[in-house]
């Protein structure tokens, strides 16, 4: 319907705007904002938001550290709970057992002194060739050297079961379990949990061989006051025969091909480091063969480490030595309790094997080892039950 036009008094008949074809906005609609993503020019490409996805962003072997510093940071993540586990156990038994021992001088013969300060030392030596990259460098030097899953795969397991001798066997799952899964993981992802469980095997047997391969291991070779001979007398046939099981179980396998390529290794540079972890590691040892003085190697120990890299006193596991701590404490106030101390006797003097294998278990090797030293003096079966303990849960 048109409208009808309008007549003014003093309309004259000019035109002065034109505004009947003009379109008046609607008021009433709401005007969304567009969702068109601006368009971005030539020279200014996008960034992805998770450079480990792209594969032009990151090279094979920059995804390799990745996946390797990630790995690692699970595995440590584990073992600090772990260890955390043990350590609230070890402090709980501690202040029960305070109940019904109340604290007195006597605590103070519960401490080893020996142990703790070999422990110490020990611990400081490995966290010095840890920090410098010691082991890594070593083994991707070997597994440079050979091809194949199956080869490759061996080397991994038999680094863990020679290196955990020397190095526990916590620091030699840590320094090659991530190696092996950033490895396998790309080649052959069916043999990576295989591999790391006959690595878990190896390091475990491994370092029972050697008084310093494990906690357990120097705190019964000091407690009973063990000669070398004794020692690896009884360790030697059981370990040798584990040898000879891993290297069928690692080569009795499937393979396919597998090279291994890494970036050219970096020469180690800091050799005052070197040789400083290297005579306190020598130094270790003439202790624990009761050549040298504990009392010398912790003070040289702690002289040497002041003097040239006090950056390894953080790095010392200082919650291991606290649970050693506790469970001295627990141990000695059982121990004084005659109707325990009796009861304890003859379940662990009936058969110290049966019972170091099943307190393993469920306290774990260390403080089973702690606990049970002081109701037996069959050492050879408490040394093996405690090893061989640490291959179940």
């Amino acid at each position: 319907m048109a409208r009808k036009k309008r007549n003014y008094e003093d309309d004259d008949g000019r035109v002065i705007a034109d505004m009947s074809d003009l379109e008046l906005p609607n008021l009433w609609r709401i005007r969304r904002p567009s969702r068109r993503r601006p368009e971005l020019s030539a020279e200014e490409p996008t960034e992805p938001d998770r450079p480990w996805e792209d594969g032009n962003g990151l090279s094979s072997e920059d995804r390799r550290i990745y996946i390797f510093a990630a790995l690692k940071a699970a595995l440590l993540i584990a073992g600090v709970f772990i260890a955390g586990a043990v350590l609230l156990i070890a402090a709980v038994c501690a202040l029960l057992s305070m109940i019904a021992v109340p604290p007195s001088a006597a605590y103070i013969e519960y401490l080893d002194g020996h142990v703790l300060g070999l422990l110490f030392c020990l611990m400081a030596v490995v966290a010095g060739f840890t920090e410098l990259g010691l082991f890594r460098r070593m083994s991707r030097l070997l597994t440079r050297k050979v091809s194949g899953v199956r080869m490759v795969s061996a080397v991994l397991i038999f680094l863990c079961f020679f290196s955990s001798m020397f190095i526990t066997n916590d620091v030699a799952l840590l320094t090659f379990v991530p190696l092996t899964i950033s490895i396998l993981q790309q080649a052959s992802p069916k043999q990576v949990i295989p591999v790391v469980v006959l690595q878990t095997i190896a390091a475990n047997l491994g370092s029972m061989m050697t008084p310093v391969g494990n906690p357990q291991n120097l705190f019964l070779y000091a407690s009973y006051d063990l000669s070398a001979g004794q020692f690896f007398g009884t360790v030697l046939p059981f370990a040798l025969a584990s040898l000879v099981g891993i290297i069928a179980l690692a080569l009795c396998r499937k393979s396919c091909t597998l090279h291994v390529c890494f970036a050219e290794p970096k020469y180690i540079t800091d050799g005052r480091r070197v040789m400083l972890c290297t005579a306190l590691f020598i130094l270790c040892l003439l202790t624990v063969f009761h050549v040298l003085p504990d009392v010398a190697l912790l003070v040289l120990t702690c002289a040497a480490l002041v003097l040239f890299d006090r950056d390894i006193f953080r790095r010392i596991d200082y919650g291991l030595l606290l649970t050693f701590v506790c469970f001295f404490l627990f141990a000695g106030n059982i121990g004084s309790l005659p109707n325990v101390r009796s009861c304890l006797q003859q379940i662990v003097g009936s058969s110290p094997l049966l019972a170091s294998l099943a307190a393993s278990q469920i306290i774990s090797n260390v403080p089973a080892a702690v606990l049970l030293h002081g109701f037996t003096e069959n050492w050879q079966a408490l040394l093996l039950g405690v090893n061989i303990g640490g291959l179940g849960t």
